[in-house]
């Protein structure tokens, strides 16, 4: 009676488990642009809380998601690259980088242009990952696009007149949209009953989150504040303001022309973005952030801003600009203004042009229009103080006066600057996977840098265009003591701190000579084997796991151990947190590295299987061609869940001994979990 209700209890358990989740839905249709080109456009209606990863997701973080063109060859070409919709986009703690995604709704429009007239329909694959709260799952999917016969059929240049109770609107058709279902003699139907289809296809730009912007905006509005401190702009300030008050007839008239000068360095800085943003372009932008080639010469480029900063040389354009466009200002009127503003932004040249620089380089990594809303935060704290004070220039006397401390607002944004250098350096090192940049090299690095940055300012340090300084004056005291503190702060991450307030720096903990932190020891690891069995590898935490079943499945045998079996991938961020969080705790570590034997299935392995070994799924109909469908596929087929993470206990035998459970962050419960796998595996 009791192993009747204990079959029971597994029975129901596992139907409560049993889940094929299907969070995206898919519709598509063709746009004829042409004779031969045509429109593919995806359209995705996404579940509620789930979200779908971009095609332009970086590297080393969640699955991108991926379109392969199956019948291209011969028959058809692709035009240009893949374009998508709106996404958002949130930093992701897990993996340290970036993560792009869709909510509620994605948009996928590609052009092909025919090369085969006789070609019928059109196969697209797609892959990606669409995740929740506590699980993530494969989006594997076929569509197929039914195409018309390649002649004017379905081009429609036409002026239908629609007639309506208010008036009549002359609406010009250009295209038609066909739905992919329809076959050519429903389009030839549809055409001679003349029901005409209302054509709107917009293709929604890019869209950063707002979040990001904004923070690009208030950087950009610190980076603009701390120009106005620099040597080069600070003493223009008492300049500027009496020209004003001179040259006006009225008062009106000098606050109408310090707008106006306030206005003009606003759209001399914008256009730059803009100019940025034009010629690269908002979504090459976005490549750029993972190209090795451009994080180098960023790296470059900073280094060589921060050394000009330091005091080794100055970066000027040329005397000739400025004396011609000083001759401009002086014709007045709204044109003179403008041509001040510009004499202003290249006279400050040599203090402005490495932090606009630098913005520019850190919001085009972001892409999008991130350099157009970084030059509006920039130029708006540089114009601001120029136009109030030139309108109350009583507010004159409470300026301190100029003097050494405008150096050393320009040494400290040097030291910055040196500082976010080696992030670019470093993303150049991840993508490659060079090791030549890890964890604990870039922190020493940091801690130098800021290390020097302290002595400078408690003035025990001296550059080549200091002055001598007698006493520390109150404001550098503080500051001196402030990067002291974040010096120090640094220091305790080579040993496995994690570094919060700069999460997302250095590199990750993983890629790192140590992953366990600078001279850490496991005395877990104490007593274990010093050799891996065969076809096992080391899984997180130096577990020994192994990436196929039926070699998991005879270690276990052999070992006469439980099997702990985890569906998982390399780009699920549930199965990082849980591996992360619950794997790593003392409770759970001991129990998976001696009581159970690991078999990790990672469902998003690209490898590929032996034609051989491919095959059409007899559950879902689909082709199984890597290694992550086969596994998806078992999954699917065995439990009917395709979410991950996803754990079973089995025995040596590969029988069920328990529920399956997914995400489980509570660390008792998990535990309890594992140790009703072991007991259930005694008996």
């Amino acid at each position: 009676m009791k192993k009747l209700i204990a079959l029971l209890v597994l029975l129901f358990s596992f139907l409560g488990n049993a889940q094929i989740l299907d969070p995206v839905k898919w519709t598509t249709k063709i746009v004829q642009k042409s004779n031969t080109e045509f429109e593919l456009i995806m359209d995705a209606t996404i579940d509620t809380d789930w979200h779908l990863y971009s095609q332009f997701t970086p590297d080393g973080g969640p699955q991108q998601l991926e379109f392969e063109f199956k019948n291209a060859k011969n028959n058809f070409t692709l035009v240009g690259k893949t374009k998508e919709g709106a996404y958002k986009k949130v930093y992701n703690d897990i993996f340290e980088v970036d993560e792009y995604f869709f909510t509620k709704k994605a948009h996928f429009v590609q052009l092909i242009k025919v090369t085969n007239p006789k070609l019928k329909e059109i196969k697209v694959t797609l892959a990606g990952q669409v995740c929740i709260e506590g699980k993530c799952i494969q989006e594997d999917d076929n569509l197929t696009f039914k195409l018309p016969e390649i002649i004017d059929i379905v081009k429609v240049e036409e002026v239908v007149k629609v007639e309506s109770n208010e008036e009549n609107i002359s609406t010009e058709i250009a295209t038609i949209e066909i739905d992919s279902a329809l076959t050519t003699t429903e389009i030839k139907a549809e055409k001679i009953d003349n029901v005409v289809a209302e054509v709107i296809t917009t293709d929604e730009p890019v869209e950063e989150e707002k979040k990001g912007l904004w923070t690009i905006f208030f950087l950009a509005f610190l980076g603009g504040f701390a120009a106005l401190l620099t040597p080069c702009v600070f003493p223009m300030i008492p300049m500027t303001v009496s020209f004003f008050t001179k040259q006006s007839k009225t008062k009106a008239e000098g606050k109408r022309n310090a707008i106006l000068y306030g206005i003009s360095i606003i759209l001399i800085y914008v256009l730059l973005g803009t100019i940025v943003t034009w010629v690269f372009g908002a979504d090459a932008l976005n490549a750029l952030s993972t190209n090795v080639w451009f994080n180098v010469i960023f790296f470059g480029l900073l280094v060589f801003f921060a050394t000009s900063f330091l005091g080794a040389f100055e970066i000027v354009l040329p005397n000739s600009w400025a004396n011609k466009v000083d001759k401009q200002a002086d014709r007045g009127g709204f044109v003179g203004i403008l041509f001040m503003a510009l004499a202003l932004a290249i006279v400050s040249f040599s203090c402005t042009g490495p932090i606009v620089g630098t913005l520019l380089v850190e919001a085009a990594s972001k892409g999008g229009l991130a350099p157009i809303v970084g030059m509006v935060g920039f130029s708006l704290a540089l114009a601001l103080p120029f136009m109030l004070f030139a309108m109350f220039p009583g507010w004159m006397n409470s300026l301190p006066k100029s003097g050494g401390w405008l150096n050393t607002v320009k040494v400290s944004l040097g030291f910055l600057e040196l500082a976010l250098a080696f992030k670019f350096l470093s993303n150049a090192d991840l993508v490659v996977q060079g090791h030549y940049l890890e964890r604990e090299l870039f922190l020493i690095i940091w801690i130098v840098i800021f290390g020097a940055w302290a002595l400078y300012l408690f003035g025990k340090l001296m550059l080549p265009h200091d002055s001598p300084i007698s006493h520390l004056s109150v404001g550098r005291l503080y500051m001196a003591i402030l990067v002291s503190m974040f010096t120090l702060y640094l220091i305790p991450g080579l040993w496995g701190a994690p570094l919060k307030l700069i999460s997302g720096f250095p590199p990750p903990m993983t890629y790192s000579e140590s992953p366990n932190g600078v001279g850490y020891k496991n005395e877990r690891n104490v007593g274990a084997i010093s050799t891996l069995p065969e076809h096992a590898h080391k899984g997180p935490h130096g577990i020994i796991a192994f990436h196929d079943y039926e070699e998991g499945l005879a270690y276990a045998k052999e070992v006469g151990k439980p099997i702990l079996l985890d569906f998982t991938g390399y780009a699920c961020v549930n199965c990082r947190k849980m591996e992360d969080f619950v794997w790593s705790t003392p409770e759970i570590l001991p129990l998976l590295k001696d009581k159970f034997v690991l078999i990790s299935l990672y469902v998003d392995s690209k490898e590929e299987l032996p034609k051989e070994e491919q095959y059409i799924s007899p559950e879902t109909g689909k082709e199984i061609v890597t290694v992550g469908n086969k596994w998806s596929d078992y999954q699917i087929t065995r439990y009917k869940n395709n979410a991950q993470p996803y754990y079973i206990i089995l025995d040596d035998n590969g029988k069920d001994l328990t529920k399956q459970v997914g995400y489980t962050p509570d660390v008792e419960e998990y535990k309890t979990w594992l140790e009703e796998g072991l007991n259930a595996f005694k008996k």
